[in-house]
């Protein structure tokens, strides 16, 4: 089980990050635009509230020359919304605008955009900088699925002992010093590693005074404090008489207290219904620590002679309660996530959902599975209490402890099994929260107004061993009727690309309608055309066919949705 864990929190850890939660709206200038004459500022607006770096936003002329700007700054009493003043002289040309905030649940998001000043030019900037740090994203990501896992095994350990009472806790003794290490260790990496997180860079402690001075900061020492708290607590039961009563409301308000410093900072923390949300995280992570760190628990129990059939009812009881908690928290998460229901399929946030509700379902099947023994375990020690009556055959010593030893030998393995499965499921839950969610995916497509943005495709494509780039691609509005269709190729260094030729086509295959040709036209650096209609809704393959030179071509297909 731990080298599977390990496994997933290597790949996972490693993996390219998703993208963040806050969301590009709107900009203004627009991306893409050609305008003639020079802005004086820079205006983004964010489907969410967010935060600003020192170095947040970098605006690069036709040359690949740093703009000298002015401090970007939040528009008054809007603070989804950042202005960047702009030089007064700008000569005609392509601009690329390399910009990164951190969104109000404190995950980093960046990305760029392009204008024009009089026309398009074939601009070699490459917005350098703006990136993903590797090191510390794999480093940061690797520290959250730890801290995950270990506040799961110390709460759901400490429920366990609390509720189920086993006679022998020295058995869960190593689970409770494994525990306390991983989430004191992984809290202070999370801070040392927070501030280049944010800003992309290499690990380094330079940042770590603006770290503190942020809300993720604070959460993150109010954790670390909790955990001392916890440690204090825990000795000082050790030395003292302490009455159960007490002992377990402080070590309740404990317990919500530290799953309040997650909830208070990832998805819950923006959007709609923020204090509801919060509340339901915070039962969701208390209900998820209580099944999976108690059965971790009820693993080492089973691993000591004798084991009193009530303790394993008591946790058949308490798994179960756990899982309607998990059910109800679930579905209003899942509900607050996505949105809709097309997001299930066409977002990476609902099919990462998917891939948890499949594991969820087979982690219900080994439940039950460990429920049937369960319940054949409180049959024996139901027949082990019968009184044997007067005058009947005496039973011989070691009967009473022999009868409930079976089912408890055979009940390892499907506590075992729950367990693996568990920690997929943890893992899955853990990806949630760095993926961006439906609703605010569907958000960043829908303007102010309400009314449906322009449909921006972006296409890689790979011509032989060395012709690589991207068609980024612009339906506007993207709805059924009259469009305009623009395409801007960019090569593998990320500057603007010129091609002989491009292609692209459109096809409904449910209705067996098309290839439609956009008609698109080289008009000097990009390539366009301003009508092109699109008949009836609903899922279209576009083909993008690139030529590169006269020998070498590609034809690469995506699917691009049309409402009406």
């Amino acid at each position: 089980m731990l080298a599977v864990t390990s496994l997933l929190l290597l790949v996972l850890g490693t993996a390219s990050p998703a993208s963040a939660h806050a969301a590009l709206r709107a900009t203004d200038p627009e991306d893409g635009s050609v305008l003639q004459r020079a802005p004086r500022t820079l205006t983004l607006t964010y489907t969410e509230s967010v935060g600003l770096l020192a170095d947040s936003f970098r605006v690069y002329d036709p040359e690949n020359h740093r703009l000298r700007t002015g401090p970007a700054d939040h528009a008054p009493g809007r603070a989804d919304t950042v202005r960047v003043p702009l030089p007064a002289r700008m000569a005609k040309g392509t601009y690329v605008v390399a910009w990164r905030v951190v969104s109000a649940d404190s995950h980093p998001v960046s990305g760029a955009l392009t204008f024009s000043v009089g026309e398009r030019t074939a601009t070699t900037a490459t917005a350098p900088g703006q990136t993903e740090n590797g090191t510390t994203t794999s480093l940061y990501n690797i520290a959250r699925y730890l801290a995950y896992l270990a506040v799961a095994l110390l709460l759901g350990a400490a429920t366990f002992v609390a509720y189920c009472r086993p006679p022998q806790r020295s058995a869960l003794r190593p689970l409770f010093v494994i525990g306390t290490v991983t989430l004191l260790g992984s809290t202070l990496a999370l801070i040392l590693l927070r501030g280049p997180y944010e800003e992309g860079t290499a690990p380094a402690f330079t940042s770590l005074g603006r770290t503190l001075t942020t809300r993720p900061g604070e959460l993150l020492l109010a954790r670390l404090a909790l955990m001392l708290l916890a440690v204090v607590g825990a000795w000082c039961l050790r030395r003292w008489s302490v009455p159960r009563p007490a002992a377990v409301t402080a070590g309740a308000i404990l317990a919500v207290a530290l799953a309040l410093t997650w909830s208070a900072a990832e998805h819950a923390s923006a959007g709609i219904q923020v204090p509801l949300a919060i509340a339901s995280t915070t039962l969701h992570l208390l209900a998820t620590a209580s099944w999976l760190g108690g059965l971790a628990a009820l693993l080492l129990t089973l691993r000591t002679p004798a084991v009193p059939p009530r303790v394993v009812t008591r946790f058949s009881r308490l798994a179960l309660t756990s899982v309607i908690v998990l059910v109800v928290t679930g579905a209003y998460q899942s509900w607050r996530g996505l949105g809709a229901w097309q997001a299930l399929t066409e977002t990476t946030y609902g099919r990462v959902l998917l891939a948890k509700l499949v594991a969820v379902g087979v982690l219900l099947g080994v439940a039950g599975w460990s429920r049937r023994w369960t319940g054949r375990l409180s049959t024996a020690e139901v027949r082990v209490k019968v009184p044997v009556p007067a005058g009947g055959p005496a039973l011989p010593p070691e009967a009473p402890a022999a009868a409930p030893d079976l089912p408890v030998r055979h009940l390892r393995r499907p506590v075992l099994a729950e367990a693996a499965v568990g920690v997929v499921v943890l893992v899955l839950t853990t990806l949630l929260t760095s993926t961006l969610p439906g609703r605010a995916a569907e958000e960043a497509a829908t303007a102010e107004t309400g009314i449906p943005a322009a449909s921006v495709t972006t296409v890689p494509f790979t011509v032989g061993e060395s012709g690589r780039g991207k068609v980024q691609i612009t339906f506007d509005p993207g709805r059924v009727g009259p469009n305009s269709v623009q395409a801007v190729v960019y090569g593998a260094n990320g500057a603007l690309a010129a091609v002989p030729e491009l292609r692209i086509t459109m096809t409904l295959p449910a209705q067996r309608l098309g290839p439609l040709d956009t008609g698109i036209t080289d008009r000097g650096g990009y390539w366009a055309t301003n009508s092109f209609d699109l008949p009836i809704p609903g899922t279209w393959t576009m083909k993008v066919t690139v030529r590169v030179s006269d020998l070498d071509q590609v034809t690469v297909s995506r699917t691009v949705r049309v409402a009406r």
